[in-house]
């Protein structure tokens, strides 16, 4: 009788906590979602305007006041897709640039909780705009790799795959990029830089020839219109194009085939406003030294011949963005 009695209350407790489990279920997926704004405020406009002046400034610096503005305007309008997606690019922005400070924080990694969570926000009220999922996903990896969550870094790296298949022209230079501090010699590495060469066969509609790299039959395509904007230079990335080789030279040169790289670093000449980037010593350096960064770019961070890609440098986001 006790035995029976004990089995009855067990299922008792145990029917209970399913029903429980069923409620809190209902109650969170049947809850109403954001509606995503139809119009924007003065605040946000504002913030907005402070936003492009400190990264077209590249005024890393002073990114915590264009946060505090940013942010300010997320909270009075939380369904506002832009100023969030501006929230989770400042957080991100600064975790990158991070190597330009003095003394790094332990807690600029919270950057990348962050920016995953805004990002977040930001394609659930426009899903429409795959940069942000892009942004999601390299956010996302970013946290995963932080905390060594093996299960974050897949959910990332799948968010990636969806986001190259949703707008390849932008993502697939955001997941090679995401994914250039991968050992060379690693599956992950080479599938970064293969998606770099398809982004380039993506933007000009054929396949870019892998030894030569010549680029120059290619710029009459250049526009600031339409999809493939991005894959040149606008008012948003006004050296976006020059960057993009940099960072692309980089990863070939830390391939191993620095002969190829060096070809690569020579396309960013070919932008019309190479002359006006802040980073044509960079790119010159590069191509002088094309050879020996191969062991650079491999060396462990505290070896003494180490050097570090565009991609876990100091001007990381504003080699592209700077004006």
């Amino acid at each position: 009788m006790a035995k029976q009695l004990l089995l009855t209350l067990a299922a008792g407790i145990l029917a209970t906590s399913i029903a429980l489990t069923g409620c809190s279920y209902v109650a969170e997926h049947t809850a109403p979602k954001k509606q995503a704004a139809t119009s924007r405020s003065p605040q946000a406009l504002s913030a907005d305007e402070l936003f492009w002046s400190t990264l077209h400034g590249a005024d890393y610096e002073h990114i915590a006041p264009a946060l505090e503005a940013e942010t300010a305007a997320y909270l009075s309008a939380t369904n506002d897709a832009v100023a969030t997606a501006h929230v989770g690019w400042l957080h991100i922005w600064r975790l990158a640039e991070r190597h330009r400070l003095t003394a790094v924080p332990a807690t600029i990694t919270d950057d990348a909780t962050l920016s995953r969570k805004y990002f977040e926000e930001a394609v659930a009220l426009n899903p429409d705009d795959a940069r942000y999922l892009g942004f999601l996903a390299s956010a996302t990896l970013s946290e995963g790799n932080i905390h060594h969550d093996e299960a974050e870094t897949r959910r990332g790296y799948y968010l990636m795959l969806d986001a190259i298949k949703a707008y390849p022209e932008f993502n697939l230079f955001t997941a090679g990029y995401t994914m250039s501090g991968q050992p060379a010699d690693s599956d992950r590495y080479k599938q970064a830089l293969e998606w770099q060469w398809q982004n380039l066969d993506v933007c000009v509609g054929e396949k870019v020839d892998r030894k030569s790299a010549a680029y120059a039959k290619y710029m009459p395509q250049a526009t600031d219109k339409g999809i493939k904007r991005v894959c040149w230079n606008t008012w948003i990335a006004p050296h976006n194009f020059e960057g993009f080789f940099l960072n692309m030279g980089d990863m070939q040169v830390k391939s191993g085939d620095w002969q190829t790289g060096r070809k690569l670093y020579e396309n960013a000449k070919l932008s019309s406003t190479y002359e006006q980037w802040k980073f044509r010593e960079v790119l010159e350096l590069r191509i002088r030294d094309a050879q020996q960064n191969v062991a650079a770019f491999n060396a462990k961070p505290d070896a003494a011949n180490h050097k570090p890609l565009m991609g876990a440098s100091s001007f990381s986001c504003v080699a592209c963005h700077q004006q």
